[in-house]
């Protein structure tokens, strides 16, 4: 276990560096969630709050600001699959394999930097979000439970566009399969609840793992109701964490083909 830990740190270690050679790749995943929020703060925010919003909501950016939040989390894992696939395909994985380190390593190390990362940057997004007019009601319980909540969708999702980045065998393949993560929340309660959609639309943005996952957040940032979806929440990081794992420890352990 103590070897494990070590090897991850120093793979921990390499994925900086990598972040710090190529910035723009952790820039372009800040700049899709802040322009995002000033978008449709700036930009629709009036149109949709006074249409959609139903009474005694509050203001639009206090709505939405939660779903943009977590849309950061998903806009991060573009990076990750990337230099994922970039390690595969240029046969820097296969050089780490025959050498003396823990093999799960590797992604480990992969998976704490882009935590980390996508951590820092939507400190960005809520400083952004602030400026605009944001006033979350938290107490410092609920914002710790926030960030929570936060962290365990980003290392469940971290872990599925590791497995993005080694099923796929072009860098372009891994950034379309990563667009599924960024854009889902589009067809979620993001920005607007689900109620004022076309009846299939809402079934899915209802049962879709971001929904629940954003109501608990919006509950825990301005003190509306959270009922079951804290547990919805829950479920679905495990579900996705696990997936993501297995999912990438198999596609790690098998030999490539091409």
């Amino acid at each position: 276990m103590t070897t494990t830990m070590l090897d991850s740190v120093t793979m921990f270690r390499r994925d900086l560096k990598h972040a710090m050679r190529f910035p723009m790749m952790t820039v372009s995943g800040i700049g899709t969630a802040v322009i995002f929020l000033l978008l449709f703060v700036g930009v629709f925010g009036d149109a949709l709050g006074a249409d959609f919003l139903p009474a005694g909501a509050g203001r639009y950016i206090d709505y939405v600001t939660p779903g943009i939040i977590l849309m950061a989390a998903g806009t991060g894992t573009a990076a990750t699959a990337i230099k994922i696939n970039q390690d595969m395909t240029e046969g820097i994985i296969s050089r780490l394999r025959t050498m003396s380190i823990a093999r799960m390593s590797v992604l480990t190390g992969q998976v704490i930097g882009s935590l980390i990362r996508t951590l820092l940057s939507v400190i960005l997004v809520v400083l952004v979000a602030l400026a605009l007019g944001f006033r979350p009601s938290a107490t410092p319980v609920e914002y710790l439970a926030a960030l929570g909540v936060f962290a365990m969708l980003t290392f469940a999702l971290t872990w599925l566009a590791v497995s993005f980045g080694l099923a796929t065998k072009t860098v372009a393949g891994a950034n379309s399969l990563s667009l599924i993560l960024q854009f889902l929340p589009l067809i979620s309660s993001a920005f607007l609840p689900t109620g004022s959609m076309p009846a299939g639309v809402a079934w899915f943005a209802e049962h879709q793992p971001y929904t629940p996952i954003i109501e608990t957040l919006r509950g825990l940032l301005m003190g509306s109701g959270i009922g079951d979806a804290a547990w919805w929440s829950i479920g679905w990081c495990v579900v996705l964490a696990g997936a993501g794992f297995l999912w990438a420890r198999y596609l790690y352990d098998r030999p490539r083909k091409g």
